[in-house]
């Protein structure tokens, strides 16, 4: 656990110390940004030669009288970078020492939390299952040099949104021989102890006797059968309610569909939707936030068998609708259709889904930015979310031609059409809006709802970047907590 504070004069210096300052650039090269640091010996170094660099998110650790290094990064030259990457960076960059103290000069206590913040995403590692290796990770203190103001709750909800972000990529990074539905739920049980969230879990049997056809469905080719968790978070101030549900495939090989064989190394990433609601409901619930916050666990093990769902085969879901499964690989959006019906008969203010759904949205968006679809309202509540945490998203339309394609001779819809590959993304959104209820018994009207796929975000196969570590990265929680904070505002 990282023990965060803030000071306004620097410390005593120590072996065990790095102090980090800022380098900035102009026409006249670069410059060591104001810090209470005695700069004159850094500026008159040849820095350049050196490595150093004004670039943003660029560390470069040199020697300093009395201290274990000076870790000069880049911020620049003039714009405002991204400060959680910039301290993302410094995170890793200064691991091995295990007291940090940032000196940026920073103006305003917003900036301060945004370095914290990026500092405390990036203290992570994931070694559970290299026996021989142990965490590079030193850092047991950061201090942030600033004059401001800083109440200990903001330090305090940073560690808490740091923890289930870590907690997230933990679930996510779990190898899909150990992390099946059934442990998923061992987990979560054991997760929420403490937290005042109520837990509901329905077996095999319970799914298909309520009526959850799509799970069912889904999980019918394993030995691993599926199961739905309910995690309920209903504190006596609620006036609001949030529903989340997230996709929960702990393996994807595409069932009878089978994907080739290169395509399936990954898909344990493929449950990182419901790993993110259920971390969500559980920083909701730490925070103690005024707001009914529930989350909806579709879990299923998605693999061919003598028993798996086939191509043309037709279930019936949650919510009576009946689907023509045309391809068992657009399995996601099945066993989110139960998650949203069952969502929706619990009428919340708000149902926001989030699911590794498409291939087509890293094709569109590449692999930072998840795709945002939905009603106007509740797209506009969850982009202003993203933006004030710093996360990436990009609405998308849901064009209303492109729904024919999803027409079935004999259901009421079908899960893909086969051939055609455009608009894939869109597609699934469409697919997903047919299971949003009405808001009450007597307003048809459907349940505000937002869509978020997050095929690209939820994985990162390259290098670490800013507070982005390699492999699970936690996208989203954040975004899902600000917006439980919005909601509950209103």
């Amino acid at each position: 656990m990282l023990k965060t504070s803030t000071i306004s004069i620097l410390p005593t210096f120590s072996k065990t110390t790095v102090i980090v300052v800022g380098v900035t650039s102009d026409d006249s090269g670069l410059t060591i940004s104001s810090s209470q640091l005695s700069t004159e010996q850094l500026q008159s170094l040849e820095l350049e030669l050196l490595g150093v660099s004004a670039k943003p998110e660029q560390v470069k650790l040199l020697p300093f009288e009395g201290l274990g290094a000076v870790a000069l990064v880049g911020l620049g030259s003039g714009e405002n970078p991204d400060l959680r990457a910039v301290s993302g960076s410094i995170a890793r960059a200064v691991r091995s020492f295990e007291n940090v103290v940032i000196d940026l000069d920073l103006k305003s206590g917003e900036e301060v939390l945004e370095v914290i913040e990026g500092f405390s995403l990036s203290t992570y590692q994931y070694t559970e299952y290299q026996a021989a290796t142990k965490s590079g990770i030193k850092t047991t203190s950061l201090c942030v040099v600033t004059g401001l103001a800083i109440d200990q709750a903001q330090l305090t909800r940073i560690s808490i949104l740091a923890q289930s972000v870590h907690d997230t990529r933990d679930l996510v990074n779990q190898p899909p021989n150990h992390l099946y539905p059934a442990s998923f739920v061992a987990s979560v049980e054991a997760g929420v102890k403490g937290h005042g969230i109520e837990v509901t879990v329905w077996d095999e049997k319970s799914l298909e006797s309520e009526g959850f056809g799509g799970i069912a469905a889904v999980g019918k080719g394993s030995t691993r059968p599926p199961r739905m968790v309910k995690l309920d978070y209903h504190p006596k101030t609620a006036k609001k309610h949030l529903a989340l549900v997230g996709k929960g495939i702990t393996f994807d090989s595409g069932g009878l569909s089978l994907k080739p064989a290169e395509s399936m190394v990954g898909m344990k990433y493929d449950m990182t939707g419901a790993a993110s609601v259920y971390q969500a409901v559980v920083a909701i619930a730490k925070l103690g936030l005024p707001i009914r916050a529930t989350a909806w666990l579709c879990l299923a093990e998605n693999l061919p068998s003598g028993s798996a769902t086939r191509p043309n085969d037709i279930i019936k879901i949650r919510n009576g609708k009946t689907v023509e499964v045309l391809n068992t690989d657009a399995e996601g959006r099945l066993v989110l259709a139960d998650g949203l019906s069952a969502a929706s008969e619990t009428h919340p203010d708000l149902i926001v889904d989030v699911a590794t759904l498409t291939g087509a949205a890293t094709i569109a968006l590449g692999h930072r930015y998840a795709g945002l679809m939905g009603d106007p309202e509740a797209i506009a509540k969850v982009d202003t979310a993203a933006k004030t945490v710093g996360e990436l998203v990009w609405p998308m339309p849901l064009p209303n031609e492109l729904r024919t394609l999803l027409d079935s001779p004999i259901a009421d819809i079908a899960n893909v059409k086969i051939g055609n590959r455009a608009g894939g993304m869109l597609i699934g959104g469409l697919f997903l809006k047919e299971f949003i209820g009405p808001k009450s018994a007597s307003d048809k009207t459907p349940i505000s709802w937002a869509h978020l796929d997050i095929a690209g975000p939820a994985n990162n196969d390259s290098a670490a970047y800013g507070h982005t570590p390699k492999g699970a990265t936690g996208a989203i929680v954040r975004t899902l907590v600000q917006l439980a904070e919005q909601v509950s505002a209103e």
